[in-house]
């Protein structure tokens, strides 16, 4: 059968078998989950597009569709899709008849369960090689199956159908890679120990998009206009977007264990990131200097906080999970259908432009399009309905790749007309000036040049035809799969115990999801309304500020999170203004931790009326590490509070964890050097206000349970072991923190909720729990404590 679709191609084709071409060797394709959803929406029809572009230009070929399926239905429900196949509509109904014949007798199915099955289909791809006297180039292997059945596969293929030493071996997965980092890691180790890294190609199918693929080629064809202007300070920010209005129904087994995040903003809008932020290599035909280039800019990208993202979920979503997983009525999932992201840069081209990275279901449009934004300095005297689109400035500048969907309904490249004329390839763009009623992004389409495809083309076939060609710049090295997962696990870590806001979808959605960048956070815009339901032996937040007042008979502050922060930034500042109207200085210790993050970008983004020149900043404890390490708490303070703020530098008193070049030595004697410095410039080393938070343990600054060190003596400063990594401290001993006139107490989240309980009952054990040691012995404490920490 193999020789006789050969011969009918020869002739198809108008060469005749006297007249052989050059042969480029023969590709065997195999298929596998050749009777799954992904292979027969899109699959099939791409091993087909790619046959009708290459049959004629030296390759032969074979397909193979296998799965677990047994022979005889396998068969039928490969060869029913076959039969459905369609071509392009430049090719003539004969000829697409004939070509579709010939796909089909070239294509056959195979049941892979064992080795053998694997060892069979590779003896009969040699042996009809060797009768037809053809010689072989290489095989791909498409994985159209489930994550956990790669290493099986994997090994098979290794083992039992590896074309012979010489060839080219092409292995095709699709995602998900993991789950987070470890997991990711843990995948590309199994797979590493079958398969060589050229040999692996990571689908992402935007990366097929046909205005995503172009975003380099139409950076790199309008460099001259592009280069002056392709940087922060041309760009005011740029906006990567996915929008659907379906939900994850049928698929909520799929999403409750991923989530929009892991869905769609990890891949997806990290890689079109990479295409917009990396720099353009001088040749970007060269799939090593793209890879290259793409991995440097994820080496760039700053590692986002919580504040950095927002999250909602459809309010149909839980209803959904308990239906299709089988859940009770009292299940409530976390896992959020949306998401919206702030990304920044850490490098000159795209320092402070922020990255709007947007996803979600069941919102009020089906659209995806990236947006660059640039700043617009100018003023027009004339009034707006004089401003031509060509030559006036006031006009918004931007270009738009429109991925697809949306009123345009077509992959499209926009150009503000009075930014420039961009440079396309006539071959496979055309302008487009009809529409004139549409509106983009509030302008009408006439302010844009607009260019589509000359012919639309499906992802898959794109990136099909790129696996063909060996385009690995199309497709997702392990580098940049494991970096990816570096900068989103953090992230999701941090995102998997907060509430998502609850949105009922559609236009009813109206405002809800609509969020704003204040610095380096975004949060929503409309704040939730809550409403608090009142029963006759129920304590309600309200109720509880009536009921208990007072915790562990000291003063009590308690509201939502964000309220909360905002009243203790407020209470700070006043404890400020007070302490230098009295001594013309404000002493203030703080500690580490996550609590105090939302409190250091309050005070750094809100407060500018705050003393800061007369004030001293201290620490409270600090871990074991160089100041400039992720884990340090003085970095972390120095990245969300002393950059935004002029505190002068000699006011800032981080610890000397770091001397003679080497960490918390006790023949340093950093504790001594700090508590000597604390007494030379604090008043009777009697801090105007120190601040702390408090662990699931009872820890509070670096005092732990069950140690006795720190906890009296004349010693102000002491190293100390924290049962956690790393483990070596230097902090503050409870002595020194009640000498302090004021002492504030933050406690959030409802990870905190069980020591919240436990400190409110127990007396004076520092031993046990370091915090109740904590009683200034002639000021005050104020306790901070959320709603979640205090009611769990």
């Amino acid at each position: 059968m193999l020789f006789r679709a050969i011969f009918a191609l020869h002739f198809l084709w108008g060469v005749l078998p006297s007249e052989p071409r050059e042969s480029r060797g023969h590709i065997s394709v195999v298929l596998l989950g050749a009777t799954g959803d992904l292979a027969n929406k899109y699959l099939w029809q791409g091993l087909f597009q790619l046959y009708l572009d290459e049959v004629s230009h030296g390759h032969s070929f074979t397909f193979h569709g296998a799965a677990q399926t047994e022979p005889e239905r396998g068969r039928r429900l490969v060869f029913e899709r076959l039969k459905r196949l369609a071509c392009p509509s430049d090719v003539p109904p004969n000829r697409c008849a004939v070509l579709k014949d010939q796909f089909i007798k070239l294509t056959d199915y195979h049941q892979l369960k064992t080795a053998e099955d694997y060892a069979t289909l590779n003896r009969q791809i040699t042996t009809t090689l060797s009768q037809e006297g053809m010689q072989e180039a290489g095989r791909i292997f498409y994985f159209s199956v489930p994550p956990f059945a790669y290493a099986e596969i994997a090994r098979h293929i290794n083992s039992s159908c590896r074309p012979p030493p010489g060839l080219w071996l092409r292995v095709v997965l699709e995602k998900p890679f993991g789950h987070d980092l470890r997991s990711a890691q843990e995948l590309a180790d199994e797979l590493r120990t079958f398969f060589r890294e050229e040999e692996i190609y990571r689908v992402d199918h935007y990366l097929g998009k046909q205005a995503v693929a172009h975003i380099l080629p139409f950076r790199d064809q309008n460099r001259h206009h592009l280069d002056p202007i392709w940087n922060r300070h041309h760009v005011e920010r740029v906006e990567i977007v996915l929008k659907e209005t379906v939900d994850v129904k049928n698929r909520t087994g799929f999403y409750e264990k991923y989530g929009v995040i892991r869905d769609i903003h990890q891949n997806h809008l990290t890689e079109i990131l990479m295409f917009l932020a990396m720099e353009l290599p001088a040749n970007i035909s060269s799939s090593e200097d793209v890879i290259r280039s793409k991995l440097q800019a994820f080496t760039s990208l700053q590692s986002p906080e919580i504040t950095s993202a927002v999250i909602g979920q459809y309010v149909a979503y839980n209803s959904h999970v308990r239906e299709e997983l089988q859940k009770g009525q009292d299940y409530f999932s976390r896992t959020p259908t949306f998401a919206g992201v702030l990304v920044h840069l850490d490098n000159l081209r795209w320092e402070g432009v922020p990255f709007i990275l947007a996803s979600g279901k069941v919102l009020d449009e089906r659209i995806s399009y990236v947006r660059i934004l640039f700043k617009n300095r100018a003023y027009c005297t004339q009034n707006e309905t004089m401003w031509d689109p060509e030559s006036s400035q006031c006009k918004p500048r931007q270009i738009i790749f429109h991925i697809g969907q949306g009123e345009l309904n077509s992959p499209a490249i926009l150009v503000s007309r009075n930014l420039f004329k961009p440079t396309m390839p006539d071959s496979g763009w055309k302008e487009v000036r009809d529409r004139p009623q549409l509106r983009i992004f509030g302008q009408p389409l006439s302010d844009y040049y607009v260019y589509i495809p000359v012919a639309e083309r499906d992802a898959y076939s794109v990136l099909i035809s790129r696996i063909y060609s060996g385009k690995k710049e199309s497709f997702i090295t392990v580098e940049n799969l494991l970096a990816s997962w570096a900068f989103w696990t953090p992230l999701l870590d941090g995102l998997s115990i907060q509430v998502p806001r609850l949105y009922p979808g559609g236009r009813e959605n109206e405002q809800l999801l609509d969020f704003e960048m204040v610095g380096r956070e975004v949060s929503f815009v409309a704040k939730e309304t809550i409403e608090l339901m009142d029963a006759r032996d129920e304590q309600t937040p309200d109720k509880y500020k009536t009921i208990q007042s007072r915790f562990r008979q000291s003063q009590l502050i308690t509201a939502w999170s964000e309220e909360l922060i905002n009243r203790l930034a407020s209470d700070i500042e006043a404890t400020a203004a007070s302490a230098v109207r009295r001594s013309g200085e404000f002493h203030m210790a703080l500690s580490g931790g996550s609590s105090p993050l939302a409190l250091f970008r309050q005070l750094a983004t809100r407060h500018f009326g705050f003393p800061w020149r007369q004030t001293h900043l201290w620490l409270v404890d600090e871990r074991c590490v160089p100041l400039t390490d992720l884990e340090s708490n003085f970095g972390t303070l120095h990245e969300q509070l002393l950059r935004h703020v002029r505190v002068p530098y000699f006011n800032i008193h981080p610890m000397p964890v770091h001397l003679n070049r080497r960490l918390c030595v006790e023949e340093d004697k950093g504790p001594e050097l700090y508590a000597n410095e604390i007494a030379a410039l604090v008043t009777n080393s009697s801090f105007d206000l120190v601040l702390l938070g408090v662990g699931a343990d009872g820890h509070t600054a670096s005092l732990f349970p069950h140690s006795p060190v720190g906890l009296e003596g004349s010693q102000g400063v002491v190293f100390t072991e924290s049962p956690v990594k790393p483990h070596q401290r230097m902090t503050l001993t409870l002595p020194l923190i009640n000498k302090a006139k004021r002492v504030s107490v933050l406690v959030m989240g409802k990870g905190k909720h069980d020591i919240v309980t436990v400190v409110s009952r127990v007396g004076h054990e520092p031993k046990k729990w370091p915090v109740s040691g904590v009683s200034p012995s002639s000021g005050q404490i104020a306790w901070y404590v959320d709603y979640e920490a205090l009611l769990g």
